[in-house]
This record gives structure tokens, sequence and C-alpha cells, in this order.
């Protein structure tokens, strides 16, 4: 049997529907675990990141299913949880298991999140996703609307979000601690990106499929730079636009994560994006984004600024902040809000003075895989759902788009238009790979 031909079935017509604006395998009913069984999880890309997914669902849940590209990085997996049978190829996997499966994790590069997230969904399962959802922003609005369609059980990748300075964080802006908030500073303190060329190409290890690997993306043979590391595997793909989003979409959906939630925000509707030329193939160093996010009846209007830098954003040197420690600086009408993932300070000092923090109203996390697990069995969403963490990956890839795009430019969300800059289109959908294009070659 050909990749080709086991890609049968309903679900396995996802891609193709999608274009057409269809839905298929809409017979296909989410499967529910009782709150006291086990659910049969499969997972999908178990080295790195996906051994932490992995282990965290393996705690509790029937480990059944295990895929990856990379038999050597899988080794120690495939050993610990022997019982569950093992794939290279997703598809060969969700084909043959279908009936067996209750819910998928999808930890794989940014390029291959959409095929087995929607063939998984597309069949009724529930969904654990890496961040960023997927690649492209259509990308990222297609598994929203299919996982609200399905009503599937979803988590994003977004294990911070269970944090109690979090936690803490979001109740002190929603009680008016610094007053109306009208502006807010995010940035990751690094410079990677720009990674090195490749100078020779060679044949790809034994225990590693590289066709898989590279999946729907543009086909680059394996190669090595000067240093004789992987061009792209297993880990620079992140800094190649092909495959990976750069620094903003590795680290934006965490830090983007507490503004977001702060404040209650969904779609920008103007986005701005500056910094070094734009090279085509590889994602910068650094850059700078900014979107503006209309008024509700809970907030006024506001601009949220994103930036990537080794010394933080401006602002920082200008009101005189340290950024150790600290990744969002929020500026209220009564004070400014300085925080991390695990710790926060308000300023100025002597205005906070003896101040007494509100009293916890967002309960603790039973632990977030957990959050994803128990939705899966019938209890309430998961924190970082497809409702509330899709808006959140387009904006994070709307900041790419805008870099990539040359500038700025208003943003439809409900059709998906960038208007006054066509270059940015482009950036906004994917282009498969021949033979994945859909699901029905």
């Amino acid at each position: 049997m050909t990749d080709q031909q086991i890609t049968r079935r309903k679900a396995l017509q996802t891609t193709a529907a999608l274009g057409a604006g269809l839905w298929l395998g809409t017979s296909v009913r989410p499967t529910r675990a009782a709150a006291n069984e086990k659910l049969n999880v499969a997972v999908i890309g178990i080295g790195g990141r996906g051994a932490a997914n992995l282990n965290a669902v393996g705690k509790t849940e029937n480990i059944v299913a295990l895929c990856d590209v990379d038999e050597k990085r899988a080794g120690k997996a495939y050993e610990r949880y022997s019982q569950a049978k093992s794939f290279a190829d997703f598809r060969r996997m969700l084909d043959a298991m279908e009936n067996q499966i209750d819910a998928v994790v999808v930890s794989t590069p940014d390029h291959t999140h959409f095929h087995p997230s929607m063939m998984a969904m597309t069949m009724g399962k529930h969904l654990y996703c890496e961040k960023p959802m997927a690649h492209s922003v259509w990308e990222v609005r297609e598994m929203t609307k299919l996982a609200a369609k399905k009503k599937l059980a979803t988590q994003l990748g977004m294990q911070r979000h269970a944090y109690k300075n979090m936690h803490r964080v979001v109740e002190l802006v929603q009680s008016g601690a610094i007053g109306d908030v009208n502006e807010v500073y995010s940035w990751v303190s690094s410079s990677r990106g720009m990674p090195a060329l490749p100078v020779k190409t060679v044949p790809p290890p034994e225990t590693l499929d590289w066709d898989l690997w590279i999946g729907p993306a543009k086909f680059r043979p394996y190669a090595l730079n000067a240093k004789g590391q992987g061009t792209l595997a297993p880990y620079n793909w992140r800094f190649w636009w092909d495959y990976g989003t750069g620094e903003t979409g590795n680290w934006g959906c965490h830090i983007l994560d507490i503004p977001f939630w702060a404040l209650d925000l969904k779609y920008p509707t103007r986005v701005e994006a500056s910094g070094p030329e734009v090279d085509a193939e590889r994602t910068p160093t650094k850059m700078q984004t900014s979107f503006a996010f209309p008024a509700t009846n809970k907030r006024p209007a506001l601009e949220l600024h994103w930036s990537q830098s080794k010394k933080g954003p401006a602002i920082l040197k200008e009101k005189e902040i340290s950024l150790k420690g600290a990744n969002t600086l929020f500026i209220g009408s009564k004070g400014m809000l300085l925080t991390g993932f695990n710790s926060h300070k308000l300023f100025p000092e002597k205005t906070f003075e003896g101040f007494k923090a509100p009293e916890q109203s967002i309960p603790d996390s039973p632990g977030f895989h957990l959050e994803w697990i128990n939705a899966c069995k019938g209890g309430t969403p998961a924190t970082c759902n497809f409702d509330y963490s899709g808006p959140l990956s387009e904006t994070v890839l709307l900041g790419n788009t805008a870099y990539r795009a040359g500038g700025g430019f208003d943003w439809d969300a409900a059709t998906l238009t960038a208007g006054g800059n066509e270059n940015a289109r482009q950036y906004l959908y994917s282009k498969f790979r021949k033979g994945w294009e859909d699901f029905t070659s």
C-alpha cells in the first residue's frame, strides 16, 4: 500500500474539502470517555517537546499509538511505552487505528501541525497541539473552525497559562488596579534567527524519513551547515520561514497570552511591523510589531506592541525599568504593571505602597494537560482551547505576516483580508507541496 493509497476515506479528504468551503465527515461524533475511564491517546512527534507532552498525558491515560519520522529520537519513548503501536507516518497511524483512538497530541515542527490535526479532528478525535497552532493564519482559522464544528476538546501548548503568577496578574488588571489600559509592551529577549546556511548536501540519517519530515512544505535536501549540524533538523527549522515561525511563533503565544487573557483580546484591526531587511528564507534576529485592538464595553481601544530584542523595548529604558525576569509591561491610567511568567511588580512604587491585591478569583489549574484530559471526558473546556488560542495564534502570525510583507495593513478578521498591502496575502495562506495539496491523491 502506498502513502497516497492510504489517504482514503472521509477524513483523508479534509484539505480538499476545506479549499472548496465544504465540511466532510460530519457524521463522526467526538469520542467521550467517562470521567473515570482512561482515554486512548495517540501522540504524533515524540522527541523534544513532544516527549514532555507524551509523558504528561501518559501519567494518567492509555498511550495506544506513537508516531515519529525519526526512529532514533523517538527510541526512548518507544521503549517506555512499549505497549503502544509505533508508526512513522501519521496518516497510516490514524487510518489503521481510527476506531481505537479517542484523542491525539501533535508536537511536530510548525509546518506539520495542520495536516495531522485536521485529519484527527475530522475523525472526531480531541486534540492537543503545540504552539503556534499552525504555520499560517489560514491554517489556524481552519483548525479553529473545525474544532468548534465538531465540538471537540482542544488545548494549545501554552503551559504557562497554568502558572499562579499569571492568574494574579490577570486579576490585578481586570480589577482595575492600574486603571484603564491603553498600551501594552511584550517582548522576548532573544537574538536567535538567521541560522547558518547549508554548505554540504548529504544523505539523511538512516533512522530519519526525510520526505515525511518535510511533509507538505517546500522540499529541501538534507544538508549540514559549516559546523556539521543539520541545517533544518532537529531544531533549526524554527528559523526558516518554510518550516518555522521564528522567535515570534516560538514565544509569542506564551508571552502574548498574558495581555490577551487580562484584556480579553481577540482580533486586531490594524497590524504594523518593522525590523531589519527581510530575508526571504530565514527569520530575523530582531523585529517589532504593533497591533491595534478596538474598544469594547469592558475596556478602551489599545495598542499591543511585540518585539524580539535582546535589550527589550525602548520604553523600559525610558521608564527606568529593568527587563530582568519580565516580558510584559501594562500601561494604565493609574499606574503600570510589569510582569513575567513568575513575578510581577506595580509602578510607580510609591503610588502602590500598602496596596492590597484583589482576592483570588481565578481557580488554580489542576494541571495544564489535565485540563485537556478532563475536557475530553466531558468536563469544562480547557483554558487554552482553540476558541481562545486560535485568535491569539492568528495575531502572533499576523505580526510575522506584516514584517515579511514589508509593512502594515488593516485587518479584516472575518474575511482574512489585509487591506492596503496586497503583498501580505501570500503569507496569510499556505502552499502545500505536490501530493499534500489535499488528501485525495
